[in-house]
């Protein structure tokens, strides 16, 4: 059984910060479950782009309101509490953020706990990491 604390990851190394937003990484591939799963925080008035283009990943709402924009589409979908998005398509998206956004996000594959974005808002494969 694997248990941990909120407050407590977001003390160390899962914590990953970056502009704009912060991810407490809660599982990773270390972890032997076959995806991540992520507390991010997706800071007020802020605008990200994103394209995981080597991972699935599905993100349900907490806390907070905005929006997420398929950008191929144009098509623009409102975010709040209660609301959940699945990039099955390795969809190229906007999120943006009206108020602070607390998202509860799993991955697969997973991601280890090293990746950064890279310039086009994907992470490497999983073979690119290692």
């Amino acid at each position: 059984m694997i248990v941990r604390d909120l407050a407590e990851a977001r003390t160390g190394e899962r914590l990953v910060t970056s502009n704009g937003w912060d991810s407490t990484r809660l599982l990773l591939a270390g972890d032997g479950m076959g995806f991540s799963f992520h507390i991010t925080r997706i800071h007020e008035n802020t605008s990200h782009v994103f394209h995981y283009k080597h991972h699935f990943e599905s993100v349900y709402c907490v806390s907070g309101e905005g929006s997420i924009e398929e950008l191929d589409t144009g098509k623009v979908h409102q975010i709040r509490p209660g609301v959940m998005y699945a990039l099955d398509q390795n969809d190229k998206h906007r999120l943006t953020a009206r108020s602070e956004m607390v998202m509860a996000c799993c991955f697969n594959p997973p991601v280890t706990g090293t990746e950064v974005h890279r310039e086009d808002g994907s992470y490497a494969p999983i073979a690119e990491d290692a």
